[in-house]
């Protein structure tokens, strides 16, 4: 946040006004009420004082204007205008706007003592000013609009202007001790960091400093959070700003704001711009995403571009861009002498996981019991800001449930919460129901156990989450890089093993296996086409990898082999598919006793652990030593 950002006191003057205002205002509305009424003199109808005029009450009255005030010759209880019957030696009441000839008359003959008050009229320079209070209201009002205009930066005055955020290096350092894990990512940012302290030690050798480094990786993996340790371990400037900033219904702004930025960079020096989601305004020109040459995206990307190779020597000012779709941007910006650098910042691997809870976890009161080497260890594919969410989701619950303290409990369900969703509660299962489910998940949790080549078994629950109804938890012993045949051909098994076990109990299947089946073809086609792992095409890759390695997808580039190829590709899945599912099934028969044991438990404790469910298996006499040589001694009687 910058000194602009922050709520600014209202000024003496402004106060002033405003009370000057509301002065007026209430002078005007007493001066057009007028002084007509007294205090504790009842308000009676016209009709009423004719009345009482009539029957010789009234012994003198006071006309002003077309006020009425009268004084009665002795107490009298009247009814007043609003209904009340009160008790009074005097009255008042309005005369008609049309005025009553007669009354004067009356007055006469009941001999009642008349006196007269001219009304005051308003002075000329007080008409003047109460004819002036609605153009007063309206200078003040577009005083007030324009002096926002000016402080905020966001209004028509200021529309040119780049919006970037200037973060105050005092109140606002971040540090590389703040980052936990990117460790590579750090080691290529130290250069730049020196490039930024001394930058006439690398001129001085004929060196040109990097103009622009790019931060390639998937969402929440901290690349906004390195620009700004970068920026504070250099102690420069720092200004941030998102692609989508520059942006702007106006024809020739984003160009304008770009100019802008830069400016005031270049007075800044040394600095460090910071543009967050590039590919916003990067993306490349004339792939039909954009209209023509005139689009106003290409124009401001034509003027970053011109920007960014119009540095003088001397300026020292780097640009850092960060984005998850490096496949669309256009390749001007990756030339050297632009973006000179390409810093990719990858999931964290287990150690930094492990750094980076440590790190969040520091302003948490955790239980003793609480170890953050398995949360590491059981959250592969998390980002930085998953981590961060996972452990204030725990600190949720625990403070939910009143504890004084986060507790692996809270943990465990925090993941499951992330992982899959919010428990459902007040689904009514049928007993039949309730079996399928717990026989489902038995089924992958038995093949996880006895598989050689599987992920070690964590957890087993049937608490429906999300659009989950069930959740077999594996962790990975340590991290993966490489991944062999056999633990792919594994790793499918153990997702048919629900289908499995359902045919196997109950000769039919549910739509529980969808996403199991969803995730195993997919796996299996990858398998196929990209790793060249089917001993129907062999060593033959059919199909290039995805354009966007961090996102999963990209532009579907056509599909680059024949009708034939096509055919043997569907034989080669449905064979590793059905091939695995069999070899599920006859693994489940094998351990049949088990399953009973692990779905009956389940269905009384709805979530298991691993050991426990190993122990289960233990107590069988169906394990054999073919089926797992490598984990015998986890599971043999």
């Amino acid at each position: 946040m910058t000194g602009n950002d922050r709520a600014r006191p209202l000024r003496p003057t402004a106060f002033l006004m405003f009370y000057v205002m509301l002065g007026l205002v209430l002078v005007w509305i007493v001066t057009r009420s007028g002084l007509r009424t007294t205090p504790d003199v009842p308000h009676v109808t016209y009709t009423e004082l004719l009345r009482q005029v009539e029957i010789g009450s009234v012994e003198r009255v006071t006309l002003q204007g077309t006020s009425i005030h009268g004084v009665l010759r002795s107490p009298t209880q009247l009814p007043t205008a609003a209904g009340e019957l009160v008790e009074t030696s005097e009255l008042e009441a309005e005369l008609p706007a049309m005025g009553d000839p007669e009354l004067l008359a009356l007055l006469r003959r009941q001999s009642v003592e008349v006196n007269v008050i001219e009304p005051v009229p308003p002075s000329t320079w007080w008409t003047t000013l109460l004819g002036m209070l609605p153009l007063l209201a309206l200078i003040a009002v577009w005083m007030y609009v324009i002096r926002r205009m000016r402080s905020g930066g966001e209004g028509l005055l200021s529309i040119g202007r780049s919006g970037a955020r200037v973060y105050d290096r005092s109140r606002e350092r971040v540090t590389f001790d703040d980052v936990a894990g990117a460790h590579s990512a750090k080691q290529e940012l130290a250069e730049i960091i020196e490039f930024l302290r001394s930058p006439e030690r690398f001129r001085r050798l004929g060196a040109e400093i990097p103009k622009g480094v790019l931060l390639v990786g998937p969402p929440g993996t901290g690349k906004t959070l390195l620009a700004r340790a970068v920026a504070g371990e250099a102690e420069v400037a720092f200004f941030s700003i998102t692609g989508s900033d520059f942006m702007e219904m106006f024809v020739g702004v984003g160009p304008k704001r770009v100019r802008d930025l830069f400016e005031g960079a270049k007075q800044s020096a040394p600095s460090i711009i910071f543009i967050d989601e590039l590919d916003a305004i990067g993306g490349r020109r004339g792939a039909g995403v954009w209209v023509g040459g005139a689009d106003e995206r290409e124009r401001t990307l034509n003027q970053l571009l011109s920007e960014m190779s119009g540095f003088e020597p001397s300026a020292n000012v780097i640009v850092m861009a960060a984005t998850n779709r490096p496949d669309i941007l256009d390749p001007a910006l990756l030339r050297p002498g632009r973006f000179d650098r390409r810093i990719e910042v990858d999931l964290p691997t287990q150690t930094d996981r492990l750094q980076i809870l440590q790190l969040h976890a520091r302003k948490m009161r955790l239980a003793k019991d609480v170890d953050l080497e398995d949360v590491a260890r059981g959250t592969p594919g998390f980002s930085g800001a998953d981590l961060k969410n996972l452990l204030n989701e725990a600190a949720l619950l625990a403070a939910r449930k009143d504890r004084g303290e986060i507790t692996t409990e809270d943990v465990e369900a925090a993941t499951d919460k992330v992982l899959m969703g919010l428990e459902r509660e007040g689904l009514a299962l049928t007993e039949r129901e309730i079996r399928f489910l717990s026989f489902h998940e038995a089924g992958h949790a038995v093949l996880a156990a006895v598989l050689p080549h599987t992920d070690p078994l964590h957890k087993v629950t049937i608490v429906p989450r999300g659009r989950a109804m069930g959740l077999t938890k594996q962790l990975p012993e340590r991290e993966r890089y490489v991944y062999e045949r056999e633990y792919m051909l594994d790793r499918i098994t153990v997702m048919m093993g629900g289908r499995a076990a359902e045919e196997l109990v109950f000769g039919t299947y549910t739509s529980g296996a969808q996403d199991d089946l969803f995730q195993a073809v997919s796996l299996v086609r990858r398998m196929v086409l990209e790793w060249g792992m089917s001993d129907a095409l062999g060593p033959v890759v059919a199909e290039r990898p995805r354009t966007n390695v961090y996102l999963g997808e990209g532009p579907w580039l056509g599909r680059e082999y024949s009708e034939h190829t096509a055919r043997r590709v569907d034989d080669a899945v449905e064979h590793i598919i059905t091939t695995c599912y069999g070899r599920a099934l006859s693994t489940l028969q094998l351990h049949r006793d088990g399953l009973e044991r692990v779905a009956a438990r389940l269905r009384e404790a709805e979530e298991l652990g691993g050991e426990e469910i190993l122990a289960l298996i233990r107590s069988t006499k169906t394990v054999t030593t073919a089926e797992r040589p490598s984990r015998m001694a986890e599971v043999s009687p």
